[in-house]
Formats: C-alpha cells, structure tokens, sequence
C-alpha cells in the first residue's frame, strides 16, 4: 500500500561487506571520473560496478534517454545488486523515468541512494512501490561532503543507527510529532504533482530543500504544493539547504523561511529550519518512508528514527 495508505514502507536489506552496488546516471552527465566515490565505497567493503552511463554523453545528459533507462533497468533487474546510487542529479531523470520497469522492486526491493534531480526516483518508489530510499550524498558530492555526512550515508546503508541534532532557528515552530519521512528537492516535489510518482502527504513530515532558484519561484512552488492540499495536513515539515538563490532587480522582500511560515503559519504543525540535508556540504542522509520522531523546541531541534 502507498499514495499513502499508509501501511509501513518496505526496508530493503541493509548491506554488509562484500556485497555488489551500482553507479549509474540517470540525469545530467560527469564532469570527471568518480575515482574518490569508488575509493570511499571500496573501503566500506563494497564491490562497486560501474554502469554504461557513467562515462556516456548526449548533450547534457549522461547518454541518451534509452541508455539512461536502459542502465537503470539492468541494475533493478540484477538480484546481486543491493543498491544503486545515483552518481549526481542535475536535470534529466524525468526523461527517461517511464521507460523503466521498477515492478522487481515488489520482489526484491533494494536501496535506491540520491537526491536533487533524484527526488523523482524517491517520489515513485514510495508511491508505487512502498519502499524505503535514502536522500543523500551522491558519488560526484564526495570529495566536497563533509566527513559526517559520509557516515551517515555509510550508516543508513549499513542499517546503523544515527539521529539529528539541529541549532534552533528563530522561526521554528515548536512542537513535538512523528511521521513518515518524505520529500526532496522542491522543484522536483512541485514538478510530479498529479502524476503517477505523487502521492498524499497527510499525515508525513515533510523535507524540502532546493539550489540555484529564484526567491520568487521558491515561493511559487511552496504555494503549489499548499493548493494542491499537501501541506495542509501534515505531521510536520523539515526546511534544508536553500542555496545559491537569485533574486531580480526589484527583491523579492522574503526569506525562504519567511515565505514557508506566510503559507504554513494558518497550520500548527512543528516546523524546523536549516535542517542538515540538501545542496551542502554537510548533506546528512535522510531515510525516506522511514518513521521519524522529531521535536523542535526553542534551543535545539532533535529527531530519530524509530
């Protein structure tokens, strides 16, 4: 059950030492090998497989959309494969997403590792499939992430546990709740509503983050999902990384927390800003369809899975 029914999401296997994971691009191609990313994997005990994509190029993407479904295809279908990672996002995974079968998901379900243009993957999985993914570090972040972030990564793929300690922000609402995590990448959030990878949000805590937007824009979609009944009734929201925002000559007057609590404040949910996760080097690793407890109080903002 999803779109959310809510039954519990689906825990792929978590890995252990020796087992095979994939890289493939299914967006936006390299700008370099992923020689870092295959080094750090390999220490964690890893057999890394290279996908065909990692070093295709067809205009911006990495090969065209056929090959990009088509390297995606072969490591869902492959049951030695426990997980594959996404090696960056950048636009293009729309493309090609309706060319892939993900129904051996219902039988062996494996982890599904990215974020940014990734959210896309994230969104259908959940919806269509109930199975848990993980939002985090990606091969071509590696060599700028921070070391924490890494572990965490490590962690959720290994089964291990972690939680989040966050320094309050002046326009958190307090509160203290627990739900299903979702989201992403907003762009991405607003750019499947109504489509067979969307589902309800009721009941869910919600994390957005976004890069390179304008401030105007970022309102924009915040609105969307608003009127298209996701954020009415929420468990709670997370905010993260906003990044390398644009603004036009006459400003757009609001900071994204500001135009997040102008839309959420008629609601009484908690809400936390500058959560770790998103377009930053310290992007902490989010298991998505896991249950999450969160609470916001007015020093610190904490939360762990169940």
């Amino acid at each position: 059950m999803n779109k959310t029914g809510k039954s519990p999401a689906i825990t792929p296997q978590f890995l252990k030492r020796g087992d095979r994971i994939a890289i493939t691009c299914p967006a936006k191609k390299l700008p370099n090998p992923m020689d870092d990313a295959v080094a750090l994997l390999e220490s964690w005990g890893l057999e890394v497989v290279p996908g065909e994509t990692l070093s295709a190029s067809w205009h911006q993407f990495a090969g065209d959309d056929d090959l990009r479904a088509r390297d995606m295809q072969r490591f869902i279908n492959d049951d030695s494969i426990k997980a594959i990672i996404a090696a960056r996002g950048g636009y293009g995974t729309v493309r090609m997403i309706d060319k892939v079968d993900f129904s051996h998901f219902k039988t062996n379900p494996k982890w599904l590792v990215g974020f940014s243009d990734i959210t896309v993957l994230h969104t259908h999985l959940f919806a269509n499939y109930n199975t848990k993914t993980i939002h985090g570090q990606m091969p071509v972040n590696i060599p700028d992430a921070s070391k924490y972030s890494l572990d965490t990564l490590r962690r959720a793929l290994f089964g291990e546990k972690f939680a989040y300690e966050v320094p309050a922000h002046l326009l958190n609402r307090t509160g203290k709740t627990s739900g299903m995590l979702i989201g992403g990448n907003l762009s991405l959030l607003a750019s499947v509503l109504g489509s067979v990878s969307d589902f309800s949000y009721d009941g869910c805590i919600l994390f957005i983050e976004d890069v390179g937007e304008y401030l105007y824009s970022i309102d924009r979609m915040i609105r969307a999902l608003d009127r298209a009944g996701k954020l009415k009734n929420l468990a709670g929201m997370m905010v993260g990384g906003f990044t390398e925002l644009k603004d036009n000559d006459i400003p757009f007057g609001q900071t994204v927390p500001e135009m997040v609590m102008d839309v959420v404040g008629k609601y009484n949910y908690p809400v936390c800003f500058d959560f770790p996760a998103g377009h930053i080097p310290d992007n902490q690793s989010l298991l998505l369809g896991e249950t999450l407890n969160l609470e916001v109080r007015n020093e610190l903002v904490s939360a762990a899975y169940l």
